[in-house]
């Protein structure tokens, strides 16, 4: 079978994919995120945005609450800061790790590295 045909006996519907894509290029969604919602789509005819919010999928992109977030951790998490402080790098990923769990990994991550690396720079 061409690779045409194939696509066009996909039960995916074009224009859910596109919704997909737009929801991870604007960071609505992670890369792992939208693996589910692409497997909840596949054959059915559901909105992109319906399916994100049914299953909690949106990521927190607001700076606010992933600080909120990220003071909650580095509070409850000193001895890995001072790690990182004296030069252990591994506390970084780490603490990091710790934000992506205290937000249920809906913290969208380049913000959190952001934001914590100047966290830690004070």
């Amino acid at each position: 079978m061409n690779q045409i045909l194939i696509l066009r006996s996909s039960p995916l519907k074009a224009n859910n994919l596109a919704e997909l894509i737009l929801r991870i290029e604007d960071k609505t969604i992670s890369n792992n995120a939208a693996k589910k919602v692409f497997d909840e789509i596949w054959d059915q005819d559901k909105s992109v945005d319906d399916v994100i919010e049914h299953l909690g999928l949106k990521q927190i992109s607001n700076e606010n609450e992933i600080v909120d977030i990220l003071n909650q951790v580095l509070q409850d998490n000193e001895a890995m800061v001072e790690e990182y402080k004296s030069g252990k790098d591994k506390a970084f990923n780490a603490l990091i790790g710790q934000v992506m769990k205290a937000s249920k990994g809906k913290a969208n991550p380049g913000q959190v590295s952001q934001l914590l690396k100047e966290k830690l720079k004070n």
